[in-house]
């Protein structure tokens, strides 16, 4: 995924104050919460490791992560038995655009989140940020210097 650019490049040291918006992946492949778990299954294989679920509004309602799908798996399920509301991890973590890089490596570090979704003030799915993302942009930044 290549960055987003904003009309400027980034600079070293503004890397931790750029914001979520300027790097998230904005479209972003989803699941409905009916979506069946094969069908999910096969999104990841094309490369996604999360794919987040999203009610008939659009608003955030889970995330289904590989780790998920294998566990279903391991309990003897059929995937395309089940539908992403029957494994998703529900009330997943998520940031909002406004969010800066600093704050969300700290998050990232924390949680040891891969991907987040980002949503809106009105908990709708406006994109993705992978840790790949962040540091993609770190690197772009010129951001080498160690503290």
């Amino acid at each position: 995924m290549p960055m987003k650019k904003q009309g400027r490049t980034p600079k070293a040291n503004d890397f931790a104050s750029m914001t979520v918006k300027q790097v998230m992946e904005k479209r972003v492949q989803s699941a409905h919460l009916r979506t069946k778990g094969d069908v999910i299954a096969s999104l990841m294989i094309e490369g996604f490791g999360a794919v987040p679920v999203i009610d008939g509004k659009g608003k955030l309602a889970g995330i289904v992560s590989e780790h998920d799908l294998l566990a279903a798996i391991d309990d003897g399920h059929s995937l395309g038995a089940l539908t992403a509301g029957d494994i998703m991890t529900g009330n997943p973590y998520s940031v909002r655009p406004e969010t800066n890089l600093g704050t969300l490596v700290h998050v990232l570090r924390a949680s040891d989140l891969v991907r987040v979704p980002v949503v809106d003030a009105n908990d709708r799915l406006v994109g993705i940020i992978a840790r790949r993302d962040v540091l993609r942009t770190y690197l772009s930044a010129g951001s080498t210097k160690r503290k």
